[in-house]
């Protein structure tokens, strides 16, 4: 038997994580694709508490994306329902562990309003927390951020806010969703898939790739350690040499 990784020693800052194979497990196991996201939940608290104990700074995890809409009504249904009273059994112990929550994504219909103000509510909770920010892509896309941060950048040049000579790389990437969110050094996707599904597509220019075959109900924080050891092992050269 393999041995587990050890805790990192020393870890990048920001890690995104492509949580998925949830229906796949569920398959492979004759249930229903919801039992799939409801194991999903252990594997997701699992790798925070990881997150905790190497002393990540910055955990970015998909949890719904814009394209996901298009999934059969029921199941769309219940992952909304189940995300709420997620929330309301996890929000205070993840303030009791000094979690920062923060969503990003379109906070617009057809997300339920009560969702919503639970999303809002577990945010207003844990604002004060640095221990780590746990940040949930919800109603997520990365070209749907672009193309909101272009619209905030055309209507800033508009009003005058913005002169059109200062349009630049830094001025598109304070209008995104959470523009004091370092970038995602370390992206993570679980099921074997090798893509990135329009997950931080420009916070993830540089990011180290790590594809896990294990899916997602399986991941614990140990598959975070092991992709933590793997991104140590890797020189990062940002176009230089």
């Amino acid at each position: 038997m393999t041995a587990a990784p050890d805790v990192p020693a020393a870890v990048p800052n920001h890690v995104g994580i492509i949580m998925d194979g949830n229906g796949r497990w569920a398959g492979q196991r004759g249930l229903a694709r919801t039992e799939g996201h409801k194991r999903g939940e252990a594997a997701l608290f699992d790798t925070v508490e990881g997150a905790l104990a190497a002393g990540l700074q910055w955990l970015t995890v998909y949890a719904f994306s814009t394209e996901n809409w298009r999934r059969p009504a029921p199941e769309v249904r219940f992952i909304m329902w189940f995300n709420r009273d997620l929330l309301v059994r996890r929000a205070d112990e993840l303030n009791e562990r000094g979690v920062r929550v923060r969503f990003i994504g379109r906070r617009t219909a057809p997300i339920p309003k009560s969702l919503l103000k639970i999303m809002d509510d577990a945010e207003q909770l844990t604002a004060e927390n640095r221990r780590l920010t746990l940040q949930i892509a919800f109603n997520y896309g990365g070209q749907a951020e672009l193309g909101d941060a272009a619209g905030r950048l055309a209507r800033d040049v508009a009003s005058g806010r913005l002169a059109p000579e200062d349009v630049d790389e830094s001025s598109l990437a304070q209008r995104l969703y959470a523009p004091d969110a370092p970038d995602v050094d370390l992206m993570v996707r679980s099921s074997g898939e090798r893509r990135l599904s329009n997950f931080l597509l420009w916070q993830a220019a540089y990011a180290e790739l790590v594809f896990d075959e294990v899916l997602w109900p399986d991941f614990r924080r140990d598959h975070l350690f092991a992709a933590i050891h793997e991104f140590n092992r890797r020189t990062r050269r940002f176009g230089a040499v």
